[in-house]
């Protein structure tokens, strides 16, 4: 009997702690006030690289830093598309991961898919506006035939203490060629496990862009809400993540389908809950009409019969691709604002003392003075602080390739993305000091060779020691709005 009381105790003790898990919140974070929606934006030149947008309420927003890219990818075939923001269950740390595939290249969609890149573009940060350098991490190599790595995503598993990334990758398997997701479970995003397979529908359909959203305190309801590409937009519920799912419905009632029934043809499902309310919006992306993302609302994840579409919302000015959405915290969404809102930053541009038709503008990252600067945010540039000594010093950093400065490199100027070392840092900085020329104008003084200064010489940029009239006139310049 008393070993029977014991292993009683033992099981309620073990009930005790599951259905405390299942009502734990998602993460101990202080209350929500907004949303940052990661994207990009379409097959342009720069189109295939992370922008971000703010709102709000979740369905009115704003296109950040002016519309332009957040962050560019210098790695793989830089270019991304899909972009996943993961945060960190305390808080205190996030990815950006992402689709390493650029079509704008002249790569086809045949080729992007079975002999296309295998490794996902990761950025990491521990304050949502200061990111790394980008980073590749391969996790489809593992998989035989593999011919790509699709639609990455990631959510925080307690069950396993570390995050389960999954992603979708076109390969054979059992003599059938087609899109399954796969997955690895990772703490840091550098090293992961050998990728196991997550979803496979049978047959020959394929299946692309699940998204996992973790609902707390869920009424009775499931713990986890998946959508997919299948041909239909797929839901699906479970208390585990890695464990059984069970299919809740389809968005057939609403037109919408993958393409198995026509109608609507979307793909990209992105989840967000309402702050504060049990609302969830289901986004969608009109890949077929070009329109964008349209949101689908639920008050009920546990049937998509009451899932509804809606007008009342806008998406800004650029249009807005298979992306993902954060909901922020007051602290963070007071520091992106901060860093890429409307009106907290005026673009600058730098024109030339002596000739004033002229401004310091980027060119096959090379940096020059020239007139009629086309496309224009080739000469527009954020003056920061400086990234070798923030107290006197600036920096400038390229509004269309955020993430590179202007810098000198054997005295030459030119535009570089930044390495993070204290080299860039010191080449990158500079004081800005009363012009040489005109002290109602301004002169630009190295940080690590201080008896040189920025100047243009037949219009490129350079550093060098100043001492002639012409030399002076050269060195001077005005920073403009």
């Amino acid at each position: 009997m008393p070993r029977v009381l014991t292993r009683i105790s033992t099981f309620l003790a073990t009930l005790v702690l599951l259905l405390a898990g299942l009502a734990a919140p998602a993460s101990a974070l202080d209350p929500f006030t907004g949303y940052l929606m990661a994207h990009f934006i379409g097959e342009s030149s720069q189109g295939e690289q992370i922008y971000l947008a703010h709102s709000r309420d979740g369905r009115n927003w704003t296109d950040l830093n002016g519309g332009g890219p957040v962050l560019l990818s210098t790695v793989g075939t830089k270019g991304v598309r899909d972009p996943a923001i993961v945060r960190s269950p305390n808080g205190d740390k996030y990815w950006i991961i992402a689709t390493d595939l650029r079509i704008a290249s002249g790569t086809s969609w045949g080729d992007a898919s079975s002999k296309g890149s295998k490794s996902l573009v990761v950025w990491e940060s521990t304050d949502l506006v200061n990111w790394s350098v980008p980073r590749l991490i391969n996790v489809a190599g593992g998989i035989s035939g593999a011919g790509d790595a699709w639609a990455p995503e990631a959510i925080w598993n307690p069950a396993t203490n570390d995050y389960v990334v999954y992603w979708a990758t076109n390969s054979a398997l059992n003599g059938v060629t087609k899109h399954r997701i796969w997955y690895v479970r990772t703490s840091d995003f550098r090293t992961v496990t050998a990728p196991q397979l997550y979803i496979d529908r049978g047959t020959g359909q394929g299946i692309i862009d699940t998204q996992i959203i973790e609902v707390a305190n869920s009424l009775g309801g499931y713990r986890y809400y998946r959508a997919s590409a299948d041909g239909q937009i797929t839901v699906e519920g479970s208390n585990t993540i890695l464990g059984t799912w069970t299919r809740i419905g389809d968005l057939q009632h609403l037109g919408i389908s993958n393409g198995a029934t026509g109608g609507n043809v979307v793909e990209g499902p992105m989840w967000a809950q309402t702050n504060g309310q049990n609302e969830w919006h289901l986004w969608v992306d009109q890949y077929a009409t070009g329109r964008g993302y349209m949101p689908v609302r639920s008050t009920n994840l546990g049937s998509t019969a009451n899932f509804a579409t809606r007008t009342d919302y806008s998406l800004g000015t650029t249009k807005k691709r298979h992306g993902s959405i954060l909901n922020l915290t007051a602290a963070e969404e007071s520091r992106v604002l901060a860093k890429w809102g409307s009106g907290t930053t005026t673009l600058k541009r730098i024109q030339s003392y002596n000739n004033q038709t002229r401004y310091v503008r980027h060119s096959n990252f090379d940096v020059r003075i020239d007139a009629n600067v086309s496309p224009l945010p080739d000469s527009q540039f954020r003056v920061v602080p400086g990234l070798a000594n923030s107290s006197g010093y600036v920096s400038f950093e390229s509004v269309n390739y955020p993430g590179y400065y202007l810098r000198h490199y054997g005295y030459d100027g030119q535009l570089a993305a930044n390495d993070g070392t204290t080299t860039f840092a010191a080449d990158a900085t500079f004081k800005q000091v009363a012009g040489l020329a005109d002290s109602t104008w301004s002169s630009f003084q190295s940080y690590n060779y201080p008896t040189r200064y920025l100047r243009h010489y037949n219009y490129l940029l350079r550093i060098d020691p100043i001492s002639t009239t012409t030399e002076k006139a050269d060195a001077t310049f005005r920073v403009t709005s």
